[in-house]
């Protein structure tokens, strides 16, 4: 599988996990034997734009060559996906969620995506570094007068 292809897959899992949170929060957590209440469907709704918001981010960098920032977006979700496995299947050992199957499929989907995540990271090749942003102050808008520094900055 390509890269392309896996960020495709990811983007499409997470907007359609993150839209039934969104939309239907008390129906997602009955799903895993959790009682609905109004304080875990703002925390599912929460959620839900999270995961959206992160589709919707792979979908735009799927084609995106090598580079340090699609490595930091990969690793970072490989860590969001480690940090995630353990949570729900701890839920399932202190009875918050009460349905096995409410756990299984999700502990199945963190493994697979880590994997690719950490599979991806690896496999990318050291890309060129992007430099860092310039700290030098951007001239005003109208302001004619204004001139970039020439001389470099002294350390105190």
């Amino acid at each position: 599988m390509s890269r392309k292809t896996f960020l495709t897959i990811v983007s499409i899992i997470a907007v359609a996990i993150g839209s039934f949170a969104l939309f239907a929060p008390a129906a997602l957590l009955d799903s895993k034997g959790v009682v609905p209440s109004e304080a875990a469907n703002v925390w599912c709704r929460e959620l839900g734009i999270a995961l959206v918001s992160i589709g919707v981010a792979a979908f735009q960098m799927r084609g995106h060559a090598d580079s340090p920032t699609l490595r930091a977006f990969l690793v970072g979700n490989a860590v969001l996906q480690v940090g995630l496995f353990p949570i729900e299947i701890l839920g399932f050992a202190n009875g918050v969620i009460t349905k096995v199957s409410g756990i299984v499929p999700n502990s199945v989907l963190h493994a697979c995506l880590a994997a690719g995540f950490v599979y991806f990271a690896v496999r990318m090749k050291n890309p060129p570094e992007t430099g860092r942003a310039s700290a030098e102050p951007v001239a005003p808008a109208g302001d004619v007068a204004w001139a970039p520094r020439t001389q470099p900055r002294t350390q105190r």
